[in-house]
């Protein structure tokens, strides 16, 4: 299917690995000049020659931290008015609530929430004006469906969605969307230290703490980025713009609601 985006500029942002990267590839090999990004200045510059090398794409490199000012400028400085913006960050570390300070829960909500906004603070008006834009943000299936430990990151990214549910309503008219894509278990590094630290807690094999949460999967498996990568693609698609403001969960069928 052709997306009708080639020649789009995306940012896209925690993009080095996991999902971020998967996004990456999936709207380079749709035609899209990249911005990708990461804290990691050699992985990032991997990525970026990666993904060039296999779609042909125009890829640049930002290495920064995206949840600091000067991180948002270096990005914006490559690509002044992104088309499309995948908003993207990792999320706190697995915590009970009783155990979090103060600063811990202000860094979380700037992670997972703030910097988004800034972002598409800085995007929108320029999409606006050019009757088309596509924002994304990667957020997590435990918007739907909480869970004990990750109380920080639930919040923060249902705040964000809350928060940007009304922007996204004042802006489609100018087809300009604001989505969100909330993963399940995906096959990544994030999750293989999960199992890493489950098996450990549990004392039994890495493959054994994989297995167990397979199981709890209706579709007895854990996703391929490159699915996830394939409907983040579409939703950035010329042929979406009647799409916004809605909340897509791939998560195998893990969550039992209808809604």
């Amino acid at each position: 299917m052709d997306l009708g985006i080639a020649g789009r500029r995306a940012i896209v942002c925690a993009s080095s690995r996991g999902l971020g990267r998967a996004c990456g590839f999936a709207l380079a090999e749709a035609g899209c000049e990249l911005v990708i990004n990461g804290r990691d200045a050699a992985r990032v510059q991997e990525t970026a020659a990666e993904i060039a090398a296999a779609t042909g794409a125009k890829v640049a490199a930002v290495a920064a931290d995206v949840a600091t000012a000067d991180g948002q400028a270096a990005l914006f400085a490559v690509c002044p008015q992104p088309d499309i913006l995948i908003n993207n960050n990792a999320g706190p570390a697995f915590r009970d609530f009783r155990e979090l300070t103060r600063q811990q829960m202000i860094d979380g909500l700037i992670a997972n929430m703030v910097v988004a906004i800034e972002l598409i603070q800085r995007a929108i008006d320029p999409m606006v004006a050019r009757r088309f834009g596509r924002i994304v943000n990667i957020t997590s299936g435990s918007v739907k469906m909480p869970l004990f430990g990750l109380d920080l990151s639930s919040g923060a990214r249902a705040g964000l969605t809350a928060f940007l549910a009304g922007v996204a309503r004042s802006v489609v008219a100018s087809n300009v969307t604001i989505n969100f894509v909330l993963p399940g278990m995906f096959d990544t590094d994030r999750l293989q230290q999960n199992f890493e630290v489950a098996a450990k807690k549990k004392g039994i094999s890495i493959e054994a703490a994989r297995a167990e949460r397979m199981a709890i999967v209706p579709a007895k498996r854990i996703g391929d980025p490159a699915e996830f990568a394939a409907a983040c693609a579409f939703l950035c698609s010329a042929q979406a713009g009647y799409i916004t403001g809605q909340s897509l969960l791939i998560d195998g069928g893990a969550y039992p609601g209808t809604f």
